[in-house]
């Protein structure tokens, strides 16, 4: 016997909207809506789209020393992270590995974590059984959506002029038509946005003031995977897990420059060994050559027809007007310039390590 998909705050507005709706990580979710993923895809890099994220887990941590705590668990600095900023920060394992990726808030009073939704069941008994003396709440009655793209500030800050004046990674509360609502200015697209956690009996209410911006459309998964793609994102399951290290995935910057020197997080002496010595594959963007996209698995080789790697993610970047792709090759193979093969249905394809972002990014700093 399956488990039905659970439903976020916004189903019934999905439904109405004429949302495509699949399982995803146990949720019912749109993966597209009529103006199709292209249209959507093209709204959110040109004006602004709404994205309902309410499947992923929001976590408050309360408790003393909160930030150094989580440094035990993570490379990252959080002791020292402003009231009032976020972070991005990965757990890594004892081999070093990425157990999941997620947003780390200071909200004063206490911290904020957003964790992804497949893995909210792994994060928050690995947060309660490590942070000693943390108070470890998962927050059931609340949605989150994501506004991004280049009007997102307007549509935002229409209902909320406050949300105006926070910059990339800063986060507030605030009130959106009389309610208070968690706002932060941060996004997974590229674009400018906000990610907004709602009181779920007003967040159809407050979506639709969103929508009611004649620059801001509903857009589904297909769309949040194109964008995030295009603008150089890690998906977590695709391009990192527990096997990949911080260092292959060309997430060092997310590594202050502290916790490089000290270490004391698990899976440190693998990764301060890949910092002084190099990865021995990275993760770099490819180009196919001709109209075929490269999905995820799909192999690539060298011009000599050595196997150095394959495909994590991969499909036609509608900005670029394109094919695009992330993965991992060998690293004496990640050049930007360096052409390889990628064998498509049993067929060698031309492609081109290009550096990554695709699309540059667009964030309020």
């Amino acid at each position: 016997m399956t488990d039905t998909p659970k439903r976020t705050p916004l189903y019934d507005l999905h439904v109405e909207l004429g949302g495509k709706m699949v399982d995803f990580a146990g949720w019912e979710m749109p993966v597209q809506y009529p103006m199709g993923i292209m249209g959507e895809h093209k709204q959110c890099r040109e004006k602004a789209a709404l994205f309902d994220v309410s499947h992923m887990g929001q976590v408050i941590l309360r408790g003393e020393d909160i930030g150094a705590k989580l440094e035990k668990l993570c490379p990252q600095v959080f002791s020292t992270l402003p009231e009032g900023k976020a972070r991005y920060g990965f757990f890594t394992n004892a081999q070093g590995g990425i157990m999941d990726d997620l947003i780390v808030s200071n909200a004063g009073e206490y911290f904020f974590v957003v964790v992804n939704a497949a893995l909210r069941h792994q994060d928050i008994p690995h947060m309660a059984a490590h942070l000693d003396g943390v108070e470890v709440t998962e927050i059931f009655d609340r949605a989150l959506v994501a506004v991004q793209g280049p009007s997102a500030e307007d549509v935002v800050g229409r209902l909320c002029p406050a949300a105006r004046d926070l910059k990339f990674m800063e986060t507030m509360l605030g009130q959106i038509d009389g309610v208070e609502c968690r706002i932060s200015r941060l996004g997974y697209t590229g674009e400018d946005g906000y990610e907004i956690s709602i009181p779920e009996g007003e967040a159809i209410r407050i979506s639709r003031l969103f929508l009611a911006h004649e620059d801001c459309e509903p857009a589904g998964l297909g769309a949040r995977d194109s964008l995030r793609l295009e603008a150089g994102l890690c998906l977590y399951g695709n391009d990192i897990d527990n096997e990949t290290s911080p260092i292959e995935a060309s997430l060092l910057w997310a590594i202050q420059k502290r916790r490089r020197e000290e270490g004391g997080f698990p899976g440190a002496e693998r990764i301060l060994k890949e910092i002084a010595e190099g990865a021995p594959r990275k993760l770099v963007g490819i180009r196919p050559e001709g109209r075929a996209p490269a999905r995820q698995h799909v192999e690539i080789q060298s011009l000599g027809g050595e196997t150095i790697g394959e495909i994590t993610s991969g499909g036609f970047g509608p900005t670029v007007g394109a094919p695009v792709a992330m993965g991992y090759v060998a690293s004496a193979h990640a050049a930007p310039g360096d052409k390889v093969n990628l064998i498509i249905r049993g067929k060698a394809q031309p492609a081109e390590i290009v550096s990554l972002p695709f699309v540059a990014q667009n964030y309020k700093r």
